[in-house]
């Protein structure tokens, strides 16, 4: 079973860059979005529905054309799950999960802090907010796979420029001991770092001029996964070309049949 985890900054944008011309060459069976940035009936549009997969929305009601997550699947989920449970996190369209059987693919996207202090204070809120619900997953036997882009970096090894970065949302010692607590306590999985303990790729990139091609980038783009999970893992890989986004699609391969 392979899952793609990719924040598009925007479904159409990237589509009109060639992501879903570049799809097949991994041949995932779920797609998991971030950041569509748009309305459902905007994204259900022939050359947003690739062949052979079946699309699930789940749009921002506070602000259209915000956030946003969807899922693409080639099997039919037994449930679709809508949100977390809290609406200020849920109305923003950040959490969309299908479930198959024991297994729950999640396509989440976690806010960012970066545009001041009050959306960092709702950041703050939302992981306070999530641990419990994160701990309900954790605990209810499921397998669980959460996708998306978490707008945190984790260790030095995640960041190309940690030292000056310490004071800067997604670098704060306060969200990265947050993912010290699910990885290290709690027992959630980093998929990448599970399968490559000293790697140093990168997810995200700023968009200033050369950034990107100096690599100075940020791994905040994860697939997580509960304890059960990390026996299935095979492989997985990060794709900063072509680009389609700000972001690089995450693909990881498990030894699972849903």
């Amino acid at each position: 079973m392979k899952i793609l985890s990719f924040n598009a900054n925007g479904l159409r944008s990237a589509t009109s860059k060639g992501f879903f011309d570049w799809v097949p060459s991994v041949d995932a069976d779920l797609i998991c979005i971030q950041e569509t940035k748009a309305q459902e009936h905007q994204l259900r549009m022939p050359s947003m529905l690739p062949d052979g997969y079946t699309a699930y929305f789940r749009d921002a009601t506070t602000k259209k054309g915000y956030s946003g997550v969807a899922v693409y699947t080639r099997n039919a989920p037994d449930e679709v799950i809508t949100g977390l449970g809290w609406k200020p996190f849920d109305d923003e369209g950040r959490y969309l999960e299908l479930r198959f059987g024991n297994l729950s693919v999640v396509s989440m996207y976690f806010p960012s802090g970066s545009s001041g202090e009050e959306r960092q204070a709702f950041k703050f809120q939302c992981i306070e907010k999530l641990t419990p619900k994160f701990d309900r997953l954790l605990k209810s036997g499921r397998d669980v796979v959460l996708c998306g882009d978490w707008n945190i970096v984790h260790t030095r090894r995640d960041i190309r420029n940690w030292t000056s970065n310490q004071k800067n949302s997604g670098c704060l010692p306060e969200e990265r001991a947050w993912l010290d607590l699910l990885f290290q306590k709690r027992g959630w999985v980093d998929t990448y770092r599970c399968l490559n303990p000293e790697g140093e790729d990168y997810t995200w990139w700023s968009q200033r001029f050369g950034v990107r091609e100096k690599n100075i980038g940020w791994r905040i783009d994860y697939q997580v996964v509960t304890p059960s999970m990390r026996a299935r893992l095979k492989s997985c890989a990060i794709f900063p070309e072509p680009k389609f986004s700000d972001h690089a699609p995450y693909l990881v391969d498990y030894d699972y049949d849903a």
